[in-house]
This record gives C-alpha cells, structure tokens and sequence, in this order.
C-alpha cells in the first residue's frame, strides 16, 4: 500500500467544487453549472454571472446537472435576475432537477424567475 492510498484522518475534505460551463446560443448566454450549489460552492455560480458583460444581456441557467441547491444558490439567483433586469436584460432556469425545482417551487422562485422544463423553451423569446 502507498501513500496515497492512506487517507488522512486530519484532513477534512472539501465539498465538491461547482463545474459552470458557458456558451453562447445565438445572442444568449448559457450557463450549465453542475453539482451541488451551496453556500460551499455558490462563487462559481456567482462569478460566472457576474462575468457576463454585455448590453442587454440574455442568459439561461441550464440546471440539468446540478443535484442540490440551498438558499445561497436560491439568493444567486435572485440577485442575478434584479441585476440582469436593472441591466434591461432577462435570466431564464432550464430543466431543473427534481429536487432543485422542488426547491424552487417552495420559496416561490418559479414565479420569478421563468422557469422552462425544456432548453429550447428558454432560448426563445
């Protein structure tokens, strides 16, 4: 046995890190974060938004491949969506998960913010 197959009792481990891939569809932004967003994790959600730098900007967070979101990621959102629209811009979310839609369903975010079982449905306009 090596090393490396010894694991550390002092160590603690780290959550999963958040993995946001981006693209552009058309003139929209797409977001695609996958993992868990939590108050561990939330920065790279955040910071991929904040990113986003152009007039008007369009984006749609693909949810598909996240499997747990708690408030951090609940206010992520929010903030996202007033500043985007302050911007003259929209946020869409796309295929949540169920228990991410679950999520958002409860806190009433899926009245706020267009919410779209289907990607295309979020792309259009």
């Amino acid at each position: 046995m090596t090393e490396e197959d010894v694991a550390d009792p002092h160590k603690s481990e780290l959550p999963d890190r958040l993995q946001v891939t981006a693209h552009a569809s058309g003139s929209i932004h797409v977001l695609t974060p996958t993992g868990e967003i939590d108050h561990h994790t939330g920065d790279a959600l955040r910071h991929a938004l904040d990113a986003i730098a152009t007039p008007r900007p369009r984006v749609v967070v693909d949810l598909h491949q996240v499997t747990f979101m708690d408030s951090s990621g609940i206010n992520i959102l929010i903030a996202a969506h007033r500043t985007l629209t302050d911007a003259g811009g929209r946020l869409r979310l796309a295929r949540p998960t169920a228990p991410v839609l679950r999520t958002l369903q409860i806190v009433g975010i899926d009245t706020v913010i267009d919410c779209h079982t289907a990607l295309p449905e979020a792309l259009t306009d």
